[in-house]
C-alpha cells in the first residue's frame, strides 16, 4: 500500500463525507477565516500570505517529546500488568486465555465482552442481510421505499424475537403506545406528552426489571376472586416462568431499549413539526432535487404526511443495522435515505471504512492484551503502590479502552447500515487522544446522539442563549446542564452517572469564561503567546475531561482521589499533554488549510 493509499486510508472523507463536504445543499464557497470568526480554543488559522511551513516548523520540537512520551506511557502501563507486579494476584482471575504472543487478554469490561465474544456470528448477520434483501435497481423513489420498508419491518420481527424472545411483544406494546399518542394527541399537547411518556418508560424499565411474565401473571391474578386464588396464582406463575424461559440472545431488551427511546422522540417529534408545514411541499419552494438533499435537508425537510404511518415507524425504529446501538438516524432523514440512495455510499469508500474498522478493532486486542488497566481499575487496587506516572497511564489507556469499546461497536453497525444502503452519522470523530476542548470533544464524541440532543433538545430550549453578553452564556450553561442531566439519566439512572453529568458541566465553565475573557480577535498580533496559553488551558481541560469521564465510566467517585493525586503531581504527565496540545493545534491549521472545519 502506498503512501498515499495510506494517507486516503485514515482521511476524514473516508470516515464520513459529512466531514469534508458543506452540510447545506445551496451554500456558496467559504471565504478565507477572518480573525472574529477564529474560535479562542483553537489556533488562529493561515491566512492569506502567511507561509504555512514557517508555522509548522515550530511542531517539529512538540513531534520530538510526544515521539518519546508514547513508548514510555505504554511502557508504564505494560509494567505494571506484568505478573512480576506486585498487585497482580489481586485481578489475576479476571484475565482469560489469548491468541497474542501467549499473553492473557483483559475481558472483565462486560460491556465489550459481550460485543468481542460475539463478533464472528455477527460478521456472518453482516454477511446475510443484504445477500436477504436483494432489491431490484431500477424502482421509482416511492416504489423503492416501499420494497425497502416492507423487507426491513420483516426482518425486524424476526430479528427482535431473536434477539429478546417472547420480551419482543413488550418492546412492541411500547412502540405501539407512543405511535398512539403521536396520532391520537392535538398538535399542543404532543411534545409534552411525548418527553413525559419516553422518560417514563425509561425510569418505569429500571425499576421494574423488564417486566418479567411472572410479575405482570402474579399482578393480574391478584384482580381473580380469592376462592380461585391459590389454583390461578399457581397457573399465572406457571405460565409466566414459561414466558420468560424464552428471553433471546439479549434478556435485558430494557437496558438496549434506551438507544430505541431516542428514535421514538425523534419520530414523535418529527411528526409534530410536520404538522406546521402543510402548506406545501417544502422541496417544490427550495426547488431541491429529492435524489441530491445534504444531510441538513434531509434531517430538517418534513417527509410526505402519508410517510408517517405505523410500518414506516415500525421499521424505522427497529432498523436491524442500528437497532442495537446506533448510530442514531432521525426519522425524516431515514424516509429520505429509504427513497434515494445517498450519492456518499461507494463501493471503495465502504471497503476503506470496512479496514479502518478491522485496524481499530487491531487495536484494542493489542491493548487488552498487554495493557490489564480494566481488570486493575475493577481490582480496587491500592493506589499508593503505583507511580504518579503509572496513576496517569492508568486513567489514561482506561479512557482509551472505553473509547474503543464504544468505537467498534458503532463503526461496525455502521459499516452493516452502509453494506445496506443507509450511510448514518459518523459516531466518532476525532481519536479520544486527539482531543483539548471540552466543548469540541463532546461535538465529535456520540457525535450521533449529540447531533441527536441539539435538534430536540438544546435548540428548543434557546440553544446558547438569545440574550446578549453574561445574561446570555448563563442561559447556555443553564440548558447544557439540562441536556448533561439528560444525558446521565438516559444512560443509567445511577448517582455517579448523575455526578458525571453535572461534572461535565462544570468543567465546561472555565472553557467558556475563558473564551468570554479573552477575546479571540485580540490575539491576532500575538499569535505564539496566545498558542501556549491555550496549551496550558488544554492541560487543564484534558485532565478534567479525564477525571469526568473516569468517575462515570470506569473507578467512580471513591477511586477519583488516589488517581487525581498521582496524575496532578506527575509533571511529565502534563508536559506530554501539553506537547500533544500542541501538535493538536497544528493538525486543526492543516485541516483548516485543506477547508476541513469540523468544530470539534
Amino acid at each position: 500500500m502506498t503512501f498515499l493509499e495510506v494517507k486516503r486510508l485514515f482521511s476524514k472523507d473516508v470516515l464520513d463525507t459529512r466531514f469534508t463536504k458543506s452540510s447545506c445543499a445551496q451554500s456558496a464557497p467559504r471565504a478565507s477565516a477572518t480573525p472574529a470568526q477564529i474560535d479562542p480554543a483553537k489556533p488562529l488559522p493561515v491566512l492569506d500570505g502567511q507561509d504555512a511551513t514557517s508555522r509548522s516548523r515550530s511542531a517539529y520540537f512538540y513531534y520530538v517529546i510526544v515521539g518519546i512520551a508514547v513508548p514510555l506511557m505504554f511502557k508504564s502501563a505494560y509494567d505494571v500488568s506484568l505478573p512480576s507486579h506486585p498487585s497482580y494476584s489481586k485481578y489475576e482471575h479476571r484475565l482469560s486465555s489469548g491468541w497474542i504472543l501467549g499473553r492473557k487478554v483483559d475481558n472483565s469490561d462486560q460491556q465489550y465482552s459481550g460485543f468481542r465474544d460475539n463478533i464472528p456470528s455477527m460478521f456472518l448477520l453482516l454477511a446475510f442481510h443484504p445477500i436477504l434483501r436483494r432489491a431490484p435497481s431500477a424502482l421509482s423513489a416511492d416504489a423503492r421505499l416501499k420494497q425497502r420498508v416492507r423487507f426491513d419491518a420483516g426482518f425486524a420481527c424476526f430479528y427482535l424475537l431473536a434477539l429478546h424472545g417472547t420480551s419482543a411483544f413488550k418492546v412492541v406494546a411500547i412502540l405501539y403506545i407512543n405511535f398512539s399518542l403521536a396520532k391520537c394527541l392535538p398538535r399542543p399537547y404532543l411534545p409534552l406528552a411525548t418527553w413525559v411518556f419516553n422518560i417514563g418508560v425509561l425510569f418505569a424499565n429500571e425499576w421494574g426489571r423488564g417486566y418479567p411474565y411472572v410479575e405482570i401473571a402474579r399482578l393480574l391474578s391478584s384482580w381473580i376472586p380469592t376462592s380461585a386464588m391459590p389454583a390461578s396464582e399457581k397457573a399465572a406463575q406457571n405460565w409466566g416462568t414459561y414466558l420468560d424461559s424464552y428471553s433471546g440472545l439479549q434478556p435485558r431488551w430494557e437496558i438496549l431499549f434506551n438507544i430505541t427511546v431516542l428514535r421514538l422522540i425523534s419520530f414523535d417529534l418529527d411528526y409534530c413539526w410536520s404538522l406546521d408545514r402543510l402548506g406545501g411541499s417544502a422541496l417544490e419552494k427550495k426547488q431541491l432535487d429529492p435524489s441530491d438533499l445534504s444531510e441538513r435537508d434531509r434531517v430538517d425537510l418534513s417527509a410526505k404526511s402519508e410517510d408517517y404511518s405505523f410500518r414506516n415507524y415500525f421499521a424505522y425504529v427497529l432498523y436491524s443495522p442500528l437497532y442495537l446501538t446506533g448510530p442514531i438516524l432521525t426519522f425524516n432523514e431515514y424516509i429520505s435515505q429509504q427513497r434515494y440512495t445517498p450519492k456518499s455510499i461507494r463501493r471503495d469508500r465502504t471497503v476503506l471504512y470496512g479496514i479502518r474498522f478491522l485496524i481499530s478493532l487491531l487495536t484494542m486486542e493489542v491493548m487488552l492484551h498487554f495493557l490489564y488497566v480494566v481488570a486493575i481499575s475493577k481490582s480496587q487496587p491500592t493506589w499508593e503502590i503505583y507511580t504518579p506516572f503509572q496513576l496517569s497511564m492508568l486513567g489514561y489507556f482506561n479512557l482509551h479502552i472505553i473509547w474503543l469499546k464504544l468505537l467498534l461497536p458503532w463503526r461496525f453497525f455502521r459499516l452493516w447500515a452502509l453494506l445496506d444502503g443507509i450511510d448514518p452519522p459518523e459516531n466518532m470523530v476525532r481519536c479520544m487522544s486527539d482531543n483539548y476542548s471540552a466543548l469540541a470533544f463532546w461535538r465529535g464524541w456520540h457525535r450521533s446522539f449529540n447531533r441527536w440532543i441539539v435538534r430536540y433538545i438544546y435548540i428548543p430550549l434557546g440553544g446558547s442563549g438569545t440574550s446578549p453578553g453574561s445574561w446570555g452564556k448563563a442561559q447556555s450553561v443553564f440548558n447544557m446542564l439540562i441536556v448533561f442531566t439528560f444525558v446521565a439519566l438516559w444512560h443509567d439512572i445511577q448517582l455517579k452517572l448523575l455526578i458525571w453529568g453535572w461534572l461535565i458541566t462544570l468543567f465546561v465553565l472555565p472553557e467558556v469564561l475563558a473564551g468570554y475573557l479573552f477575546p479571540k480577535a485580540q490575539w491576532h498580533q500575538h499569535k505564539d503567546v496566545y498558542r501556549l496559553i491555550c496549551g496550558i488551558g488544554a492541560v487543564g481541560n484534558i485532565l478534567m475531561m479525564m477525571a469526568a469521564n473516569l468517575v462515570g465510566f470506569a473507578v467512580g467517585l471513591d477511586g477519583l482521589t488516589g488517581l487525581v493525586r498521582g496524575i496532578v503531581g506527575s509533571y511529565s504527565a502534563c508536559v506530554a499533554l501539553f506537547s500533544a496540545a500542541q501538535i493538536m493545534f497544528e493538525l486543526r491549521e492543516h485541516e483548516l488549510r485543506h477547508g476541513i472545519k469540523l468544530k470539534c
